[in-house]
């Protein structure tokens, strides 16, 4: 996703600098996008930083290391922990340094195509010196309130992705069995009150398809819904169909689903049913 983002920047005619882990991968971008890479000591002293990383952890663990300059401000595009969020945006405060959790979604052809849903918790003024260049990979911006409201919103959605593709297999199984074309079903489902994304996109392009590419990691959405789980246990709120999506997305064990497109997950319920979904 970070790749496809950091790509837009250079448009709006700012001096883009882009670090990654893997040198070489930064060197690339630089070739094809007009970024220059450079050092992560030197990245952390931009005046706007943009972090897109696994997991919360992992960008704590990178400020703990390398703190940005005062009055910069970090926009964290991480799939998070709320928590967490307000754990750093207090942090970096005490820096003079403000801090948005900005998750984003719409898959990786909407970071190619930069048009991006992007939640945005935190300071509202950081809110607004961010949005000008947030917008430049995104098709829609909103500002969800307090420090980690962006995370809490993208973890409840992408849960919502999860329990949307499960019940769209099922449903899929049942036809199948039943010798409806399935093709033909998806049509009418995606012209009918049963629509949802997984139904318009992702069902036909990767599970119809049996390609399954890798655009979002299966143990990311695991982490994801439980991000969403751990929240509703905070608020000791009943959650009995989001309880049901994290058992059934946890079916695959996470080593493995580190190396699977979270859409793949139904191949579990295809051996429930001793059928495949084509």
């Amino acid at each position: 996703m970070g790749w496809h983002m950091a790509s837009h920047l250079p448009k709006l005619g700012h001096n883009v600098w882009v670090w990654n882990r893997t040198a070489e991968k930064a060197a690339l971008h630089a070739q094809t996008f007009g970024t220059e890479p450079v050092q992560i000591q030197q990245a952390v002293q931009a005046d706007i930083i943009f972090s897109c990383l696994p997991t919360s952890a992992d960008v704590e663990a990178l400020i703990a290391l390398h703190p940005p300059k005062p009055e910069s401000l970090w926009v964290d595009c991480t799939s998070g922990v709320p928590e967490s969020a307000q754990r750093i945006s207090t942090d970096l405060a005490v820096r003079g340094v403000t801090y948005l959790d900005a998750p984003v979604s719409g898959q990786t052809i909407g970071a190619e195509r930069g048009t991006l849903t992007v939640m945005v918790g935190g300071n509202l003024a950081g809110f607004e010196r961010a949005k000008p260049i947030i917008q430049a990979f995104a098709g829609l911006i909103e500002y969800v309130g307090e420090s980690g409201a962006g995370f809490a919103v993208k973890a409840v959605n992408n849960t919502l992705m999860a329990t949307h593709l499960w019940a769209l297999s099922e449903g899929l199984s049942i036809l199948k069995h039943r010798g409806v074309d399935l093709v033909g079903a998806l049509s009418c489902i995606n012209h009918s009150s049963g629509k949802s994304t997984m139904s318009e996109t992702v069902m036909a392009q990767k599970v119809l398809s049996r390609t399954f590419q890798k655009t979002f990691a299966l143990n990311l959405l695991q982490k994801d819904i439980g991000i969403a789980l751990d929240l509703a246990e905070e608020g000791q709120m009943k959650t009995p169909v989001f309880h049901t999506t994290q058992e059934l997305f946890l079916k695959t064990d996470r080593e493995q689903a580190t190396q699977m497109d979270f859409s793949a997950a139904v191949t579990e319920l295809e051996k429930w049913n001793s059928l495949t979904l084509i």
